[in-house]
This record gives structure tokens, C-alpha cells and sequence, in this order.
């Protein structure tokens, strides 16, 4: 029987460390879940920006981010949203801004930085939460992520008894290559800035591959794919206090990575 198992990267793969500025608040929060954020409005959408964070730390606190933005000509990725919208309506919404400033970000990028800057691998990146009513960016948001411990090792252990290992992830990709190839997940395997429906989409073709697609997630942006899976596993590690619909389309829990190894192992046999 041939076996594939997709993980979902931040909270799964990766233990994060999340900043977030209400530019319309002037207020600053810690570890927000910004997917659950963002499903809490139906016009709000989180977009990540392809922008390295020291171009940030280096420009004009003053300077509006979109202005910034438009002049540097930085592209984004949808990572979440509750309706249908186009690149258009976003670029539309991103580039006409005129709240949030470089200096915002910044906050973001240094306090993060902070925590996490004495780690081996970092995955750093940065995006805005949109949102239509207010015809711009509601807040600016940093995330970093370092791998769980035992991470690395049950890659390797997967693939050591010959399990096919995935990555379907809303973090930016070029980040995400990186991570991937600590990790020792194939390139070629690895999908980011993934959408739900990118994920279920993932798990769908692998399921055509595959006898067995197991999916592997901590967020509600996983719940599609892993509902198409044939056995969802639902992680605990970071955070586990889950919403209702998470926890009815778990097969199985964990509160380590390293569990993955042992539930795939008893699928086989």
C-alpha cells in the first residue's frame, strides 16, 4: 500500500511566533490566529507580501506601505479569504491604502525578529489582513516559525519506511523552499501560499497517486483538505484550544510532530 502524508507548515511543522498591529487601533497583539481572524469577517482576506523584511526595516518609517508597495512593484498571495475575489479587487484595495505605514510593519518585523533571532532556521514573513468594509488594510502582520523539535527527524523517518512527504502551506513559497529543504521535504512536493482550496486540491491529486493520503493540519484553513484525506490528523502542539468543525474532522490528535510516525506505521499494517 502506497501512503502520502501532506503537512500544513505554521503550528504544524513549525512552532510560530505571530505579531499583529490594528492600524485602525493603534493597538498591538501577540499569537493571534489570524485565519480564524480572518474567517470572522467575510470581507476580510490575508494577503502575504513577497517583500524581504530588511528591504522593510531599511525604508522610511513614515512612508504609506501601499505607496511603498506600488513603487517597488510587490506582488502578493491570497492565503485566505471568505469569498471569491479576484487579484484585481485585491491590488485595488492593497495599493490604494492610506492607513498603514512602513513604520507599522516594522514594529512587527523587529518584535518577532527579537524572539526569534537567536534560532537555527527562521522562516520570517509578512503580509496585511484587508478588509472591504473599510477599503484597505486593517492590520499589518509578521510571522516567525522555527521548526518543532523532532520535526527534521520524522520526515526521515517517514521516509525511511518509504512514505511520500508533503508540504501544503499558505506561507510564501520562497520561504517556504527554504524550510522545506531543511526539513528534508522534496521541492517538487512542496506547495505555498496554498488557499483551503489549494489544499484540497493537493490531497485530491494525491489521492489519484496514492492508496492512502493522510493530511495533517492545526488550522481551520486545513479543514477542507483534510476532510478529502482519508485519515486527517489534527495537531495540538502549539494551540489547543480548536474550533468544533477541526476537532470533528479528526481522525486522530497529536502534540508532537513525532506522533505522525507511529499513526502512519499502524495505517499500514
Amino acid at each position: 500500500m502506497t501512503t502520502a502524508v501532506v503537512f500544513d507548515s505554521a503550528g504544524t511543522l513549525l512552532r510560530t511566533y505571530r505579531v499583529l498591529k490594528d492600524v485602525i487601533n493603534d493597538t498591538v497583539q501577540n499569537n493571534v490566529e489570524t485565519i480564524t481572524l480572518t474567517a470572522s469577517c467575510k470581507e476580510r482576506a490575508l494577503i502575504l507580501l513577497y517583500v524581504h523584511s530588511r528591504d522593510i526595516i531599511d525604508e522610511d518609517p513614515s512612508r504609506l506601505l501601499s505607496g511603498y508597495l506600488q513603487e517597488n512593484n510587490i506582488d502578493f498571495g491570497i492565503s485566505c479569504t471568505c469569498k471569491a475575489v479576484t487579484a484585481d479587487y485585491i491590488r485595488d484595495l492593497l495599493y490604494n491604502d492610506s492607513r498603514a505605514t512602513i513604520g507599522d510593519l516594522q514594529g512587527c518585523i523587529r518584535t518577532v525578529w527579537g524572539a526569534c533571532k537567536k534560532e537555527t532556521v527562521v522562516a520570517l514573513n509578512s503580509g496585511v489582513m484587508l478588509n472591504g468594509n473599510l477599503g484597505g488594510i486593517e492590520f499589518v502582520i509578521t510571522a516567525g516559525g522555527r521548526p518543532f523539535s523532532r520535526a527534521r527527524e520524522t520526515i526521515q523517518n517517514l521516509q525511511a519506511m518509504g512514505i511520500g512527504t508533503y508540504i501544503a502551506s499558505g506561507d510564501r513559497t520562497k520561504k517556504l523552499m527554504k524550510m522545506a529543504d531543511y526539513l528534508g521535504v522534496p521541492q517538487d512536493n512542496t506547495h505555498g501560499v496554498a488557499t483551503p482550496a489549494i489544499k484540497e486540491q493537493v490531497v485530491e491529486d494525491l489521492k489519484r497517486q496514492y492508496d492512502t493520503v493522510v493530511m495533517v493540519g492545526d488550522g481551520i484553513n486545513d479543514l477542507r483538505a483534510m476532510k478529502k484525506a482519508d485519515f486527517a490528523i489534527l495537531s495540538l502542539q502549539q494551540n489547543t484550544d480548536k474550533p468544533e468543525p477541526l476537532l470533528k474532522a479528526a481522525d486522530f490528535t497529536i502534540t508532537s510532530v513525532h506522533e505522525v510516525v507511529d499513526i502512519v506505521d499502524r495505517l499500514q499494517n
